[in-house]
């Protein structure tokens, strides 16, 4: 699994995937299994830690539909990963829904807390971790809190991509990633000394309105 840097590195090759979307939207078969190649390894991430073994099958179901609505898609490498973040989550919901599993409801919606810095312990935990133990943990996480570090963590989206995907507020999903990750620090010994973490745009505010 990740760590702090991990977003960054995504990003890096958004230009790439960019450019490889635009291509296979042209009919370039070729641009489509770069641009396949760039985002499932992430996307794959994010739906172990949703439904477990069965994320190879719902990744195919989503692929499928993310082909079949490739032309409908606007925007940059960024943003074709936040789209196929969403086709896969509703395609893991329904794959839940089929098994009739309910996502665990969150009381964390309201919080203010801020996602802590890249060298916090809580990433530097995370980077300790083998992929499979690290997303067991994660699955063991509230819903909203496992979601949140999947997103951010896993498949690289900055926090109002994020929100974008989870259809909720930025500040509630900083909080959410905030919490699971110093959850995960707590069950690893690694310690949750970093309430005082910088978000994004500068040091945390406790009482900032989300």
């Amino acid at each position: 699994m990740g760590h702090g840097g991990e977003p960054r590195r995504t990003q890096a090759y958004d230009g790439e995937l960019g450019a490889a979307v635009a291509r296979a939207q042209d009919g370039d078969e070729a641009a489509f299994a770069v641009a396949y190649r760039l985002v499932q390894p992430g996307l794959l991430g994010y739906l172990r830690g949703l439904v477990g073994d069965d994320a190879e099958d719902v990744a195919s179901d989503a692929w499928l539909e993310i082909a079949r609505d490739l032309g409908r898609f606007k925007g940059d490498g960024a943003g074709f990963r936040g789209w196929t973040a969403t086709i896969a989550r509703h395609r893991a919901l329904d794959h839940l829904r089929r098994q009739r599993v309910r996502p665990r409801a969150s009381a964390l919606e309201q919080d203010v807390l801020d996602l802590p810095g890249p060298q916090s312990t809580h990433d530097q935990a995370l980077e300790s971790l083998s992929t499979e133990y690290a997303l067991e943990l994660v699955r063991g996480l509230p819903r909203d809190q496992a979601e949140a570090v999947l997103l951010r963590v896993v498949v690289g989206l900055d926090g109002p991509a994020s929100a974008r995907v989870l259809g909720k507020r930025p500040g509630a999903v900083r909080t959410a990633a905030y919490r699971g990750l110093k959850r995960l620090a707590r069950q690893l010994g690694g310690g949750a000394e970093t309430d005082q973490g910088v978000t994004e745009d500068g040091p945390s505010t406790l009482g900032e309105s989300t």
